[in-house]
């Protein structure tokens, strides 16, 4: 706890009466930090910070690092423009070496700003001075990692698209009919394809890569660092993630391993309305990209593009393709579902060239000034509908049902309704797809009428519920007759647990393997559950792992 002296020896409170000192000593936090340990983070609720000793910097997320924007030496104050404007904490303060820290809450500011208005002048004159600092950290053009040369409407190029965007990696696409543009990517010669064409800013190029490659060229971790961890996650949607941050903020060592980039079916909504804490909803892209960052930070071993070809329940490994063995103590299966494909000829021909399952806000791109079709009738159409309807020409939602109020939330409906540019036509499904290289034409009937129509259409997205793929699971794991994996009770009923204790709750048939999110049968196929059941399955974990 500070002192009066103590506080009054700060330039801020210099001024302030025995009476103001003694409220102060009892209302503020006295904080003391290690290096790297931070005293809040950008976005939290704001609040002021005077370094009282040592050494401490503020940091901002820009382009999807954390850059230094600032230092605060002793008698320095931090959190001064949000305690002004009233906003959010727009950067972090770490300590950079051993340092104390005086914390004020907006209430006890406002209650002594009340008692001295001295303090609360000085506070905005701080923040006026601080302005520019952060308008010039924050107004940098873009310095993207990798550049994406190709046409937009690319199925390679969206597929890279998609990939560096929902794994965090700061890029920039390109047209290849723009001799300028592709000058940035550090060469002058026109790019004539194979297309796409992944670049760095030295110049070196690859065409057309995989996803590993475009991964290993971002730097992105496409191998595991060790041989034995105590908790392999197979799966990084929102219940893997979850699980990643759990196991590795308790001290385990923690393998998320993912074929393509984390987030899941849920990183493609582009809105989740009911995920508590969100109030004006959340991306799915932007909670994935939060939870991936969070889970790093706490030293989870993220690996993308790596599929598990097999798991040997019975000595614990996990093979990945290209050979890797991986030995763990335990395994947490967060593999989600997959979009249900659309039983249509051709359809696969034109995926990526027209025809795009799941809709992310990457998608943006695809849908600028065209007219979209987009087949299904829940949550996931409405919020890809209302998101699509501010890119494109129009919308045009085709449902099966007689109504969405079938199975899409009112708020939905409700939304959709106020958008002059979105269709709704029930009764209606997509019996034929039409084009050469890419998606022109579809052939929608209306069920009423049996009459089929040909509408132009370019892009088509689709959603149209999910289902599960577990073949590749061993028997030892039992699963219902959808292809869902038992748990718990469940399992037992199954006939296949051995061990002689009940299975915990989110345990699978086979001990030690655990089951969790949309893969999981009986589960609550919502993101919020998920989330949970990552959570609950370290903690299953944990009771697994003790001797």
């Amino acid at each position: 706890m500070f002192t009066v002296d103590e506080l009054a020896g700060l330039p801020l409170f210099s001024a302030l009466t025995e009476k103001e000192l003694d409220y102060l000593a009892g209302a503020v936090e006295d904080i003391r930090l290690i290096p790297g340990e931070y005293v809040a983070h950008e976005g939290e609720v704001r609040s002021l910070a005077i370094v009282v000793e040592g050494k401490t910097e503020l940091t901002k997320l820009v382009n999807g690092v954390e850059r230094v924007i600032g230092v605060r030496l002793p008698g320095e104050i931090g959190g001064e423009i949000p305690m002004t404007l009233g906003t959010p904490l727009p950067a972090s303060m770490r300590a950079v070496e051993p340092s104390r820290v005086v914390k004020l809450t907006v209430e006890v500011f406002h209650t002594l700003a009340a008692m001295a208005p001295h303090v609360s002048a000085s506070v905005g004159a701080a923040a006026l001075e601080r302005m520019e600092m952060l308008r010039t950290a924050t107004a940098q053009p873009p310095e993207p990692a990798l550049f994406v040369i190709g046409p937009r409407l690319n199925p390679g190029v969206h597929a890279c698209d998609s990939f560096l965007h929902r794994n965090q990696i700061p890029y920039e696409r390109l047209d290849p009919d723009d001799p300028a543009a592709v000058v940035r990517a550090g060469g002058g010669d026109v790019v004539a394809g194979p297309y796409p064409v992944v670049a760095r800013r030295d110049g070196t190029r690859v065409a057309p890569p995989t996803m590993r490659t475009v991964a290993t060229v971002a730097g992105l971790s496409v191998e595991p660092r060790r041989s034995l961890y105590d908790v392999v996650i197979v799966g990084g949607g929102p219940a893997g993630l979850t699980a990643a941050v759990n196991g590795a903020s308790e001290g385990l060592q923690t393998a998320l391993i993912e074929s393509f980039a984390p987030g899941g079916q849920a990183g493609t909504s582009t809105r989740i309305e009911n995920y508590t804490g969100f109030p004006f909803g959340v991306s799915g892209d932007d909670l994935a990209s939060q939870a991936l960052q969070q889970a790093r930070r706490l030293g989870a071993d993220i690996v993308v593009t790596r599929r598990i070809e097999s798991i040997d329940p019975v000595e614990r490994t996990v093979r990945l393709d290209g050979g890797d063995v991986l030995r763990t103590k335990s395994i947490i299966l967060a593999t989600g579902v997959e979009w249900r494909r659309l039983g249509i000829d051709s359809v696969d021909r034109f995926v990526g060239a027209g025809i795009y399952y799941g809709a992310a806000r990457s998608d943006a791109d695809v849908a600028q000034a065209n007219d979209v079709y987009l087949i299904g009738a829940g949550n996931s159409a409405g919020q890809a509908a209302v998101f699509f309807s501010s890119h494109a020409r129009s919308v045009t939602i085709l449902a099966r049902g007689d109504s969405l109020a079938e199975s899409m939330s009112q708020y939905l409906i409700d939304q959709i309704a106020t958008k002059a540019n979105i269709r709704v036509e029930t009764r209606s499904e997509v019996v034929a797809v039409h084009g050469e290289e890419r998606l022109e034409a579809i052939d929608v009937i209306d069920r009423r009428t049996g009459t089929t129509t040909r509408r132009d259409a370019e892009v088509l997205f689709v959603l149209i519920g999910a289902e599960a793929a577990t073949d590749w699971l061993p028997s030892d794991i039992a699963r219902d007759e959808h292809g869902f994996i038992l748990t718990g009770t469940d399992a037992i009923k199954a006939g296949q647990w051995t061990a002689d204790r009940e299975p915990f709750a989110l345990e699978t048939s086979a001990p030690g393997i655990f089951a969790v999110g949309d893969i999981r049968s009986g589960s609550v196929k919502r993101v919020a559950a998920a989330v949970g059941e990552g959570g609950m399955a370290i903690a299953f974990v944990h009771r697994y792992l003790q001797p």
